[in-house]
């Protein structure tokens, strides 16, 4: 089984379609396809789908849903290679002591892929290694085909599991970024960091990151600028003043020319969890 979920949903079964049309089936798939291989509980499917409010049916109605995206999967199993095992609708869509499991080895799985790439990218970017860095994390955000789950239904339960997976996104794009920076390519990332830092307004990582590219580029006034319009965007929309990390690199930037400011960045530039390394 192939599962396609960075973008619209795609799931195939020996390259079959098996995506239901109607939104609920296509929410229990979407929540059974993100946890592939895990058993996902009746009540958080029902959660998915009705919130704290469901019918009295629901379970039957869940059941329901289960079997039209079984009668999919039986259509597809038809197209098995002669050889493969015999495997029912029930083999793959599994139901468990309280719960259901989508049994999808062998195949592909974007977000398994994307998890993989990215955390060779940030062991390669941890040793260094930068070009390595770089070109893994580019192959990792190059599965992504528009917004996670893109044009989907979502309850709270896919509304978590995008937000997870855009933060995972972010992430790796910004680290990049960083592997990119380190390698010199400062002047080809300012047009994606400008655009970046206007879609992400009150993002410090993102800003310290244009804030250096422009100033390693000669352009040190535009450089404090973008301080200038990040510190506004904070205190109008969130009443806080840039971090700590970040106004040391508005002083490195004020202090010293752009060589000696890539020796003395300051390591972090954000008092969230967000971690951004030293450029140098």
């Amino acid at each position: 089984m192939d599962i396609e979920v960075l973008g619209t949903l795609a799931v195939r079964e020996y390259g079959i379609p098996v995506t239901p049309s109607a939104p609920k089936p296509r929410q229990v798939l979407a929540l059974l396809a993100l946890r592939a291989d895990q058993v996902v509980p009746v009540e958080v499917l029902t959660e998915e789908l009705w919130g704290d409010r469901p019918p009295r049916s629901f379970r039957t109605t869940l059941q329901t849903y289960v079997l039209q995206l079984r009668e999919l999967l039986t259509a597809a199993l038809r197209h098995a290679p002669a050889g493969d095992m015999p495997r029912t609708a029930k083999d793959v869509l599994v139901t468990t002591p309280g719960g259901y499991l989508l049994r999808t080895s062998p195949g592909g799985n974007d977000v398994r892929e994307f998890d993989r790439l990215a955390g060779m990218g940030y062991r390669a970017l941890d040793a260094e290694d930068f070009a390595g860095a770089s070109r893994r994390l580019t192959e990792a955000l190059a599965l992504w085909n528009g917004p996670a789950l893109a044009g989907m239904t979502a309850g709270p339960q896919l509304e978590m599991e995008i937000r997870r997976l855009d933060e995972s996104r972010l992430c790796a794009l910004y680290q990049r970024i960083e592997a990119d920076l380190r390698l010199g390519r400062h002047r080809e990332l300012l047009g994606e960091l400008t655009v970046l830092a206007g879609r992400y307004r009150t993002h410090e990582n993102l800003h310290g990151q244009l804030m250096l590219a422009l100033h390693r580029s000669g352009r040190r006034g535009e450089a404090l600028g973008v301080y200038q319009r990040l510190r506004q965007s904070l205190v109008r929309d969130l009443g806080l003043e840039p971090s700590a990390g970040l106004r040391r690199l508005q002083r490195s930037i004020l202090m010293t020319g752009p060589e000696a400011a890539l020796d003395s960045v300051p390591a972090e530039f954000s008092a969230t969890a967000d971690r951004l390394a030293r450029v140098g």
